[in-house]
């Protein structure tokens, strides 16, 4: 009995041995000998070969080759078809006519016709490029015109192939070739390349066990609730013994710091583009610029912007964290454009009728759109300048995507239309049957996060034009409640609630991942920085701005920091979580 690369022990066989599949005129004697003197037939399935075969490839790259051996005549596996063997040995040791010999033998087993002219062309590329380093020019050039140029292929590499020939020393022609020279690690690289064109069954593909269990770390980082760092976990620095799992405990749901600057509710924050910043907007007039500290999760107030007649209830930072736009609410006709740098303001008027609620910055920086539900919104320049207006449209919210033109819509009729203004045109995106509070968009510019009346958050595929999700939990009325993409790979989503609660949910699945407790009215907004993930700030008509971060930043004493030194104690570091499985 035979199969793919194994000839089983106690198994008998006619005509020769069949390993990996394919049929040779004679037995392994090996394992012929461990077969007869076997007392009983080892029988392996083909997921028990294949293992076999993966794990003696490991040991062999790890230098353990006697003990492969062993695993291979034990086991009654071959590691690879002989001929494949002949073929790796052949190369490592740079006998290229016997490699070409080897080639053409498993022409049969390559499948289509131009994998055979590929690999030979690498082959042929190795040794033109070892006879250039062994100064031995005229083979080199023999390889190059009557070997290389008659394949026909891949002529521009050819081209690049002869210009090496002018190279005056070694030195030169490794820095023009980016090749790693001849030798061991140089033809390790051209098997690696060869091997993926033969198959699995002949030859394992390079590291195939490597491979395996990095795609298995890949997976349970996908399935990790609370992963929250860029670097996903590494064979190099975790353990095999245990699935990866991130500690709740390392997640922002705990409160940090509250900071009672502002004496009246909190409409909106933001932390800006570079995150060493937040800007947090007021029904009392004011806007706060707070430092940002990473190392402890705090902020400190950097400075104040007032004079926002009907509060500050949105507030957008430009690309370059310089410039903050700041509305008003549905009463103000202004838009503020503060330089945060000199605290100097510019006011944005078109028109006293006008309500202008809304802002958002293109990704240049050198522009940006305003509007609101009086029927027009407008593209300005840093000075002020109106550069382009559109008419009719009755907007609450905006967006500039990545393309530098186009800018998303949402309006009084529940929907998301995309408008070019230089040209002018527009388009439709979305629509919901229930108005469109606010929404936000991803930083890949794919996916949108809609808040809507008496029916919570939703996720909408942007390119697609479909609803990907509604999340369950947030109580979303008629207030205007803000929710946002965070986390270090824009893996989760956050948003505020008319129950006095934040919300966060990871974005492939509807229940809540964390429920936080602790502002006494609605939640407005919830600003995720961008930088340092690790941080998610929340604001309130309680007139408070939370703090959330892991619980290792929590200070020590049993009250929680706060800019104001009178009545900020932590009483509710009290976290729902739900679980969920996988």
């Amino acid at each position: 009995m035979t199969s793919n690369g194994c000839v089983q022990n106690g198994a008998s066989t006619s005509n020769g041995s069949s390993e990996n599949g394919h049929r040779h005129e004679s037995i392994d004697k090996s394992n012929s000998t461990s077969s007869s003197n076997s007392g009983s037939a080892l029988t392996l399935s083909q997921t028990n070969q294949d293992i076999i075969r993966l794990i003696g490839q490991y040991l062999k790259n790890e230098g353990l080759s006697h003990t492969a051996d062993s695993l291979m005549a034990e086991s009654g596996c071959r590691l690879d078809h002989p001929a494949a063997a002949e073929f790796r040995k052949h190369i490592m040791d740079g006998d290229w006519s016997k490699a070409d010999h080897d080639l053409q033998e498993l022409k049969g087993l390559l499948g289509q016709s131009h994998n055979m002219v590929e690999m030979k062309f690498l082959l042929l590329e190795q040794k033109y490029l070892e006879y250039l380093e062994d100064g031995r020019v005229l083979d080199a050039l023999h390889v190059l015109r009557n070997e290389l140029t008659p394949l026909q292929h891949n002529t521009a590499r050819v081209h690049q192939l002869s210009s090496f020939m002018m190279c005056s020393n070694t030195e030169e022609l490794l820095a023009r070739t980016n090749w790693e020279g001849k030798g061991e690690k140089s033809r390790n690289t051209l098997m690696d390349k060869l091997q993926t064109f033969l198959p699995a069954n002949i030859m394992l593909p390079p590291s195939r066990l490597h491979v395996l269990l990095n795609q298995a770390l890949e997976l349970q980082t996908l399935r990790c609730q609370h992963h929250n760092t860029t670097q996903g976990p590494a064979l190099h620095n975790c353990t095999l013994l245990l699935d990866h799992s991130c500690s709740k405990d390392s997640f922002p749901t705990h409160t940090v710091q509250i900071l009672n600057d502002h004496c009246d509710e909190v409409w909106f924050c933001q932390f800006s583009p570079d995150g060493n910043h937040l800007a947090t907007g007021s029904k009392d007039t004011n806007v706060f610029i707070w430092d940002v500290h990473p190392d402890t999760c705090s902020l400190t107030l950097k400075s104040t912007l007032d004079g926002h007649t009907y509060g500050a209830a949105f507030l957008s930072w430009s690309p370059d964290s310089k410039y903050l736009l700041v509305c008003g609410s549905e009463e103000s006709p202004d838009v503020w454009l503060w330089n945060t740098e000199s605290e100097k303001p510019l006011k944005v008027t078109q028109s006293q009728e006008d309500v202008l609620t809304c802002c958002a910055w293109h990704k240049d920086g050198n522009k940006f759109v305003v509007g609101g539900i009086r029927g027009h919104f407008y593209q300005c320049d840093l000075e002020g300048n109106v550069l382009d207006t559109m008419e009719c449209v009755r907007v609450n919210g905006l967006w500039c995507r990545n393309d530098g033109k186009t800018v998303l819509a949402s309006d009084t009729h529940h929907r998301i239309r995309s408008y070019v203004l230089e040209e002018p045109s527009d388009q439709h995106i979305l629509q919901e049957d229930h108005p469109i509070m606010t929404f936000t968009v991803d930083k890949n510019d794919r996916l949108a996060l809609v808040n809507v009346a008496t029916q919570g958050v939703h996720l909408w595929d942007l390119k697609d034009k479909c609803l990907v999700r509604r999340f369950q939990g947030v109580t979303q009325g008629h207030f205007t409640i803000y929710s946002t993409f965070g986390g270090a790979n824009q893996d989760f989503i956050a948003s505020g609630s008319e129950d006095n609660q934040v919300y966060i949910w990871h974005i492939r699945h509807e229940l809540p991942l964390a429920t936080l407790s602790g502002h006494t009215r609605t939640v407005n907004c919830v600003a995720w920085n961008p930088v340092y993930p690790h941080m998610l700030v929340s604001v309130s008509d309680d007139c408070t701005i939370r703090v959330w971060g892991p619980k290792e930043y929590v200070p020590k004493s049993s009250s929680v920091s706060s800019s104001s030194s009178s009545n900020s104690s932590n009483n509710d570091n009290s976290n729902n979580w739900n679980e969920m499985l996988s």
